[in-house]
């Protein structure tokens, strides 16, 4: 059995330079906590902008909500209007779809936005809804008995976790 070893630092890289390539000047960033989050501070400070990016969170709109209840995330803390915003939302692995979908309700909750994209580091496959990243540094396939999650050193050096659920 082999073990997957992805290079979080070099993927995220190839994420700044999608980045960079689909950023205007209108465009807010706003990270899913908590990896994308990471990811959205870390494109502020190398893409030069002085707009704090936008923190998104799942928990009161995930559809296990009964049975997960509240993490311990950070909460939604959104300072730009966010009708008729254009909108670069971050996370740092996408699954199933359903965190996205959660993340999207929490966004009209504060309003209409002009446009939506998402941009992920890692796209891992096993859609249960469609939806699917407009940038993504990586697409990888691993058996839904193992989670991959972003790690962030005291540094701020990315690295990925893979455990088995």
């Amino acid at each position: 059995m082999s073990t997957l070893v992805l290079d979080a630092e070099a993927l995220y890289l190839e994420l700044l330079r999608g980045v960079r390539a689909l950023f205007r000047p209108d465009l807010h960033l706003v990270g899913v906590t908590s990896g994308g989050v990471w990811l959205a501070e870390r494109l502020q400070q190398d893409l030069n902008l002085t707009e704090r990016p936008g923190v998104i969170s799942s928990s009161l709109h995930r559809d296990d909500y009964a049975r997960r209840g509240m993490t311990a995330a950070a909460q939604t803390k959104i300072a730009f209007d966010v009708n008729e915003a254009n909108i670069l939302l971050l996370d740092d692995v996408l699954y199933t779809g359903r965190t996205i979908r959660a993340v999207l309700n929490e966004l009209f909750d504060f309003g209409r936005p002009a446009s939506v994209m998402l941009a992920v580091l890692v796209d891992r496959g096993g859609r249960e809804l469609p939806i699917q990243a407009d940038l993504c540094a990586a697409r990888v396939a691993l058996p839904a008995t193992q989670s991959l999650a972003l790690a962030r050193s005291a540094a701020g050096v990315f690295s990925f976790n893979v455990e088995a659920r």
